[in-house]
């Protein structure tokens, strides 16, 4: 079959611009989109939240414990431990073990002010080895610095003119001190 010219057809003119576009149309209603639940998820990683930190708190915990010294481990020379200051002497020689030195102190109104716990310097003042009296310019000196009172039995009122008794917590060699101290001299406390 053979088409003729006239079958042909020839291209449309062309529009002007702006008229290709299809018409417009109302847009439907819709109503707002709403996340349900919001609120609620909030609250509960707020709730959430403090459990969370409360689980980093512990771990970190059970972290700090693992890492710290273990026990039966063996300490060579001036090791430390990090986070724990000692000193190398402090290291080598353990604290010394405590023993109760009962003391006459001389004057029973100072052993008034005395309470278990305080902490006191122990002087010793008097008729020396040398026989000099310390009122008359003799020497004084500390026998004890920073020993614990531990007990102050019976009341200064009923001491008489010997003075009036109290037990202090100190080291052995200290306690060996004060006694000695006690027969050959009057016994004073510097209260801390």
């Amino acid at each position: 079959m053979s088409y003729a010219p006239s079958a042909l057809r020839s291209p449309a003119p062309p529009r002007p611009p702006g008229t290709d576009a299809p018409p417009t149309r109302e847009v439907p209603y819709f109503a707002p989109v709403r996340v349900r639940g919001l609120r609620h998820r909030t609250h509960r990683l707020l709730r959430h939240r403090r459990r969370a930190v409360a689980a980093g708190l512990a771990v970190t915990a059970a972290a700090l414990v693992a890492a710290g010294p273990q026990p039966g481990g063996a300490a060579h020379g001036d090791r430390r431990v990090r986070g724990h200051p000692v000193t190398a002497q402090a290291a080598r020689h353990p604290a010394p073990r405590l023993v109760s030195a009962p003391v006459r102190i001389a004057d029973a109104e100072t052993v008034r002010l005395l309470r278990p716990g305080d902490r006191v310097d122990v002087v010793a003042a008097g008729t020396g080895a040398g026989g000099t009296d310390a009122r008359a310019g003799g020497a004084t000196s500390v026998v004890a610095r920073g020993a614990r009172v531990a007990e102050v039995p019976g009341t200064a009122a009923a001491a008489g003119e010997g003075g009036s008794l109290v037990v202090l917590s100190v080291p052995r060699a200290t306690a060996t001190r004060l006694v000695g101290a006690g027969t050959l001299a009057r016994l004073a406390v510097i209260l801390w």
